[in-house]
């Protein structure tokens, strides 16, 4: 974990191989791909920041690595405040991609359970990149050599397991990898090995507005916040993942 100024705040040691995280409120969860299985903290405002709830597995009764966890995304549903955690692997089949669980957390008790098996999967590459626009109830996810595809977040929506839209088709010289969504843009990386970019689309309608050219490179996994943080990042910023030299790179957001 860092400050804002890029300075080391505290590390949580031992995890087998984690892939992905995602915050909802103050519950954070890791992929911990080696291990096949959650692992599922509460955040605190004092240290420790991260403190441990519990574990679960994931893809059950899956073989090698279609039971490896990759990617994740996590959704509360508005009506119950349900929590879910939408969770890819390191290879899946042409249907039924994504895994999504029902995350309990009561003190220091987790369960989870599988609710949903979802998600069409082109063949080619792997599904990591997962993210979820709340305020819209729809989950994203980067094929990544074919598109970003749309679905209802909500596991008990009547077209749950229909892809809604797909967009990010053309343009890529690279995979689609990371996703992130805030104000009125979706940023998705073109991971290129000698400055990454990511292109913006409108949020409303899937519309490609603009390339934004970087200098990290291979880029895999990135992060947006667009409300102002400090007199440095005004309208807040993009964090993006520099494979190069294993570090962030963070840029401020335009308005």
């Amino acid at each position: 974990m860092y400050s804002l100024d890029g300075r080391l705040a505290e590390r949580v040691d031992n995890i087998d191989r984690p892939n992905n995280v995602d915050i909802q409120g103050d519950i954070c969860v890791v992929t911990e791909r080696l291990k096949r299985q959650l692992r599922v903290y509460r955040v605190f405002a004092v240290k420790p920041h991260l403190r441990l709830v519990g574990t679960a597995p994931v893809f059950e009764g899956e073989q090698g690595e279609r039971g490896a966890p990759m990617g994740i995304g996590l959704y509360e549903r508005p009506k119950d405040r349900a929590l879910f955690a939408i969770v890819s692997r390191k290879t899946g089949p042409e249907t039924g991609y994504l895994w999504q669980y029902r995350i309990r957390v009561s003190g220091n008790t987790l369960n989870i359970a599988n609710v949903r098996k979802f998600g069409v999967f082109s063949g080619d590459g792997e599904i990591e990149a997962v993210a979820v626009d709340d305020s819209a109830g729809l989950v994203y996810y980067s094929d990544e050599d074919c598109c970003v595809r749309v679905y209802k977040a909500d596991p008990a929506a009547p077209d749950a397991g229909t892809e809604i839209a797909r967009f990010a088709e053309s343009g890529f010289r690279s995979n689609r990898e990371g996703i992130a969504i805030t104000g009125d843009r979706i940023i998705v990386t073109d991971q290129l090995p000698d400055g990454s970019e990511y292109h913006v689309y409108n949020r409303a309608d899937r519309r490609e507005l603009e390339v934004w050219k970087g200098t990290a490179e291979s880029t895999d996994g990135i992060e947006a916040i667009g409300v102002r943080l400090n007199p440095e990042f005004p309208n807040g910023f993009l964090v993006v993942m520099n494979s190069g030299r294993h570090n962030f790179q963070i840029y401020g957001l335009p308005r």
